[in-house]
């Protein structure tokens, strides 16, 4: 029931009541759900390397594909996932500073994964109609990046102590 709630607030993105309520989750739901997430949009690789009839892996059979596909797709695929959003968090954190927000890391981080929501469900939808190109990526990466952006300007400015 969470991660629906999480699904739907985190399409809703960047309204200011689906934010907040997004910040109430715990950054371990959060995680969970990215891995859910990547889960589902490796499904479509899997069904190709299952359907494979030629070539590396077509004799194999279906439990070392699915290990296979485990080890060497969705592994590195949620390692790579993870280091971006964490870079994306970054530069989130750069700049929240110049706009002289307040939000910690860990916040950033977490909105930033929410903001992967809609790009990764894209991904998926094209992805089963055809073959998707590498600039969707670079598509998706600028996306969370200006969405971040958008939620950063929502928080208010720091006050400035005299």
């Amino acid at each position: 029931m969470i991660f629906w709630r999480v699904l739907v607030n985190s399409i809703k993105l960047p309204k200011k009541d689906a934010m907040f309520q997004l910040n109430r989750v715990g950054l371990d739901i959060a995680v969970v759900y990215n891995f859910i997430l990547i889960f589902i949009i490796s499904i479509p690789s899997l069904i190709e390397r299952l359907t494979i009839s030629n070539g590396f892996g077509s004799e194999m059979n279906v439990a070392f594909t699915f290990i296979y596909f485990f080890m060497f797709y969705y592994l590195p695929l949620t390692v790579i996932i993870f280091i971006t959003l964490s870079l994306i968090a970054y530069i989130g954190s750069l700049i929240a500073k110049i706009m002289k927000r307040k939000l910690h890391y860990s916040l950033l981080w977490k909105m930033c994964s929410f903001t992967t929501t809609i790009p990764f469900l894209l991904y998926i939808v094209l992805s089963l109609a055809f073959p998707v190109n590498d600039i969707y990526l670079f598509a998706a990466f600028l996306y969370t990046i200006i969405l971040l952006v958008r939620m950063i300007s929502i928080y208010p400015k720091r006050r400035e102590r005299k």
